[in-house]
């Protein structure tokens, strides 16, 4: 006697005929993305008041990009970022390269652990922990000390990315290559270099977005002359929200939305 079939419920495991939860999900969408979207409309208003509409008009974008204050703000940030996401990448690619293809060692996994631990220590604790490790030392470089906290903060969001590629990948190639007589260095620069390159992008550009978008570390650590775009936005706001205040705020996401696209093209999964 045949054991009887096990049959599925109708609708067993599909959440679709919950009704309530697309109202959830709209709820949630609204509450996240709304106000984005009205300070963008807002950005573009003409009038002096930040929520008053008057017209539609750039006037504000115009003045932004006038305004010498924004400009070196917005100067320090992009030359921190690059700098920081440089130093970033660099050092969690021969991270990741240690620990996904360095083979078994003692103290592995505390070197993962300490890799990953900016991740989940809360950044007011790191920016102060940051702050105090100068002062003790005596360390104040301008720029040069957002610089070395920003490398520090964006090196395991470069590290996850690039490790996750690395893990993916199949060392064939990279066998064959030494079975046909190249040396390490050659493998690795014309096999695993290439392969690993959408981690890379991925996670610098990840590096990149942090970095730029960063407040309470930079708010910590700047000095005189190396105010970030952030840390000059917030003190607009301390003044008044103002559509300036609208116009460069949406400048900044755009970027960040920009940068964000790449980086998750860059981790898609290829066939």
């Amino acid at each position: 006697m045949s054991a009887p079939r096990k049959t599925k419920a109708k609708g067993a495991g599909n959440v679709a005929h919950f009704k309530s939860l697309y109202v959830l999900v709209g709820f949630f969408y609204a509450f996240l993305y709304f106000p984005i979207i009205v300070l963008v409309a807002y950005s573009f208003n003409t009038g002096t008041r930040a929520m008053v509409w008057k017209g539609f008009g750039i006037d504000w974008y115009v003045k932004v990009f006038t305004n010498g204050a924004i400009l070196d703000a917005a100067k320090n940030s992009l030359l921190v970022g690059l700098i920081a996401t440089i130093l970033a990448t660099t050092i969690a690619t021969a991270g990741a390269l240690a620990l996904a293809r360095g083979g078994a060692f003692r103290g592995k996994g505390v070197s993962m652990g300490v890799m990953t631990l900016p991740l989940i220590v809360p950044e007011i604790v790191t920016a102060v922990a940051t702050l105090m490790f100068f002062s003790a030392i005596g360390l104040n470089l301008g720029l040069g000390n957002l610089i070395i906290a920003h490398t520090v903060f964006c090196i395991p969001f470069a590290f996850m990315p690039i490790r996750a590629r690395l893990e993916g990948m199949d060392t064939y190639m990279e066998q064959a290559a030494c079975d046909l007589y190249a040396t390490e260095w050659q493998a690795f620069r014309y096999i695993t270099l290439p392969m690993m390159m959408p981690g890379i992008i991925a996670g610098a550009t990840l590096s990149f977005v942090i970095s730029l978008d960063d407040f309470i570390i930079s708010l910590m650590v700047s000095s005189a002359g190396t105010t970030t775009l952030p840390v000059y936005i917030y003190s607009m706001i301390r003044n008044g929200i103002s559509p300036e205040v609208n116009a460069i705020s949406t400048v900044l996401f755009g970027v960040s939305l920009a940068l964000v696209t790449i980086y998750w093209i860059a981790s898609k999964p290829r066939k």
